[in-house]
This record gives structure tokens, C-alpha cells and sequence, in this order.
């Protein structure tokens, strides 16, 4: 299974940094594309490299759709190719995963209209959808998380739907979980 993950300065590091990794030790390849840089600094001053450029992906060589949550939010749903790669992978039924603020730009798009979600609580807003107070939600195709201390229950829901229950048990088992 593949998964690309876009960033741009200002994304929650925990977020971003915590779920990738948890993907890793499953042996998921995600690749992290940026939409500004080959970097992008989070909000508290960590810099990741070697990014590739939104403009080069292809969609087609994805399983999953990964956005972490964070200031960034706004700009990735002011970029139009972001919602571009997310309404072909929403349209092609393919996973989307978004975290704290991301799902917002799920609910804005009108992709959570009928469905359960959770988001960063106070972010909430009418998006059609029933907002659930988990840390972890799937529903059909979209896997949201809640907020940065979800970033585990939020990785594992993600691997269990690429991957089964059997991976999560063992990344579990790998962390001490």
C-alpha cells in the first residue's frame, strides 16, 4: 500500500511526523510532498527535507490520501491543487486520512455530509456529518482523527484499514503499545 502525505510550513509535526512513522513500521510507503519547498518548517521550528513537489505526484500511484492537521490546514484548502488531488482520490473512492484541523478541509469540500467524523473539537462545524468525540473515527473510505494526542489511535486505524489487524497488533507489540 501506498500513501502520499502533503505538507507545507506551519503542519503539527506530532501529526505529521508521528503517523508516518507508525506507517513505516508497518512497511507502508508514504511519501511527503510539499506544496511550497522541497521543506517545510511545523509550527514549532522542525524542519523536514527531501520533500517532493505536489506537482510532480501521481495519483494513480496511491492508495491514500494523508493530511495532517495544523496551522497549514489553511493554506493546503486554499491550494488548488490540493483540492484537486483530494476530490480525484475522493472520486475514485480511494482513503483520505486527515488529523486535528485537516478534516475541516474535508467538511468544507462537503465530503463528511452523511457521514461520522471527529476533528480538533472546537474546529466543529456543521458539515453534514455526525461529529463523534473519539480520537479515532472511520467511516466507508475517510479516516479522521482528532487532535495530536490521537496521533497513535489515529496511525493504527490507518494501518488496520491498509493493512489488517494482524499489522496493527504487531506495531502494538513493537512500541510497547
Amino acid at each position: 500500500m501506498n500513501v502520499m502525505c502533503i505538507v507545507t510550513d506551519g503542519f503539527e509535526e506530532l501529526e505529521a511526523v508521528g503517523t508516518i512513522a507508525l506507517l513505516r513500521r508497518a512497511g507502508i510507503r508514504i511519501d511527503v510532498y510539499a506544496i511550497d519547498h522541497t521543506a517545510a518548517t511545523g509550527r514549532f521550528d522542525i524542519t523536514i527535507s527531501n520533500l517532493a513537489d505536489v506537482k510532480d505526484v501521481n495519483t494513480a500511484d496511491y492508495d491514500m490520501l494523508f493530511l495532517p492537521g495544523g496551522p497549514h490546514y489553511q493554506k493546503l484548502e486554499a491550494d488548488e491543487r490540493v483540492l484537486s488531488i483530494l476530490k480525484d482520490f475522493m472520486d475514485q473512492g480511494k482513503l483520505v486520512s486527515a488529523i486535528c484541523a485537516a478534516p475541516t478541509i474535508l467538511g468544507k469540500q462537503g465530503y463528511l455530509k452523511g457521514r461520522k467524523y471527529t476533528c480538533f473539537t472546537s474546529m466543529n462545524e456543521d458539515f453534514g456529518g455526525t461529529y463523534v468525540d473519539q480520537y479515532a473515527v472511520i467511516d466507508g473510505t475517510i479516516i479522521t482523527g482528532r487532535s495530536a494526542a490521537a496521533v497513535i489511535d489515529f496511525a493504527f486505524a490507518i494501518i488496520e484499514k491498509l493493512e489488517g489487524r494482524k499489522k496493527v497488533e504487531e506495531v502494538k507489540a513493537s512500541i510497547y503499545y
